[in-house]
């Protein structure tokens, strides 16, 4: 892809406490030219969106594990587009059931990755998406 690189923005909200595969993720965005802007976990939603807006990110990556896709994929979505951000990618995964990443994906969140996928397939995505949705 030409141009400014990806902007992304990971995080893993709230009770989930796990951050290996996303800090392997972020390191595979870096060396692909992704610039990666990582909150760490433990984060609240309202961070995780003001933090987007402040840092002008073109995509936001979710880690959940804990089963509380259902809300806060739909929240930050809702948060951002309250915030004027709706061109922001929200997209992500962790154990999430192919019905629920369907219902999910109808509500304008992004395509969800489950575990073991290879990381190739979220670059992949990523770059697609940018190349149909970001200037040149």
């Amino acid at each position: 892809m030409t141009g400014p690189p990806v902007r992304v923005l990971t995080a893993v909200p709230l009770c989930d406490g796990h951050d290996s595969a996303i800090t392997a993720i972020n390191l595979e965005f870096i060396h692909q030219g992704i610039e990666v802007v990582y909150l760490g976990y433990h984060r609240s939603v309202a961070d995780i969106v003001r933090a987007a807006v402040q840092e002008d990110v073109d995509v936001v990556g979710l880690s959940i594990l804990s089963g509380a896709h259902m809300t806060l994929f739909p929240r930050v979505r809702r948060l951002l587009v309250d915030a004027g951000r709706s061109d922001i990618l929200v997209t992500g995964g962790g154990i999430i059931p192919a019905d629920d990443m369907a219902a999910l994906q109808q509500q304008g969140i992004g395509r969800l990755f489950g575990p073991g996928t290879p990381t190739s397939d979220l670059i992949e995505y990523i770059e697609s998406w940018a190349a149909r949705h970001l200037e040149p």
